[in-house]
């Protein structure tokens, strides 16, 4: 009785470890985990690399796929509308939303509709439509709808916000790399680096890497004496634009 109790014993401690054996693991990595800003900084291309570790060793003969994303710091943001209203361009409509990414990039090897279904796509927040921007109260849900298309196409064009159907490469279906272009107007803050191995449609693993983005030397200090001494900053913003303008007039009429 003993014995067989030891072994019963035995095989429930080792059921956790084979069932886990027996999915694939993500072994991830990042080119940078930190991206300092200094002067004259015009962004970075960042590598996302890693392996697939199927159980036995072995890839099997149908290859799955594999999307990464990078996400920056949420924060609330305002979108406003603007109308032509008697010849003037003038703000008529706002929404606010609570908590949206500051920086959102994903790239796949594959374009994200033929991966995944809207219901993982939306677990996950995979693509650009799944982003769940927690828009604040008061709006009727069609009003939603538009500021968080607005949303996500002015991030667009500021390169904020980027979907690349093409930008992971697989080789020997179990070597992943992925670039992301981290533009040079990018937030500081904690990033997060997520990859995701799916096959079938279905989410088969994840991992996830840290990525902090700072300011170092004068832009640093520029950003802090902005946030600490906000009155005193914007006087002396202001005083600097006014001199350099009065120089630069002062030149001219000597000329």
């Amino acid at each position: 009785m003993k014995a067989g109790g030891g072994r019963v014993l035995l095989l429930l401690l080792l059921a956790p470890a084979t069932l886990g054996a027996s999915k694939p693991r993500l072994v991830p990595d990042v080119s940078q985990s930190r991206i300092e800003i200094r002067y004259q900084f015009t962004g970075v291309e960042l590598l996302l690399f890693g392996a697939i570790l199927y159980p036995g060793g072995r890839a099997p003969a149908e290859q799955a796929d594999i999307a990464v994303v990078v996400k920056g710091p949420v924060q609330p943001l305002v979108v406003r509308e603007k109308q032509k209203v008697a010849g003037i361009w003038m703000n008529v409509e706002s929404a606010r939303f609570r908590s949206a990414p500051s920086f959102y990039a994903v790239a796949s090897s594959r374009p994200l509709a033929k991966l995944v279904d809207d219901r993982a796509a939306a677990i996950y927040e995979l693509g650009l439509r799944n982003l769940q921007l927690s828009p604040g109260p008061g709006s009727t849900p069609e009003v939603q709808r538009r500021f968080e298309s607005g949303l996500v196409e002015l991030m667009q064009r500021r390169g904020l916000y980027v979907e690349d159907p093409k930008g992971v490469v697989i080789t020997d279906g179990v070597l992943y790399r992925g670039r992301i272009r981290i533009p040079a107007q990018v937030p500081v803050g904690n990033y997060t680096a997520e990859t995701f191995l799916i096959k079938d449609g279905r989410v088969l693993a994840g991992a996830t890497r840290d990525i902090r983005i700072e300011k170092l030397g004068f832009e640093r200090w520029v950003a802090q004496a902005a946030n600490r001494w906000s009155l005193a900053y914007g006087i002396v913003a202001v005083s600097l634009s006014l001199l350099l303008g009065w120089a630069a007039a002062a030149v001219f009429r000597r000329r």
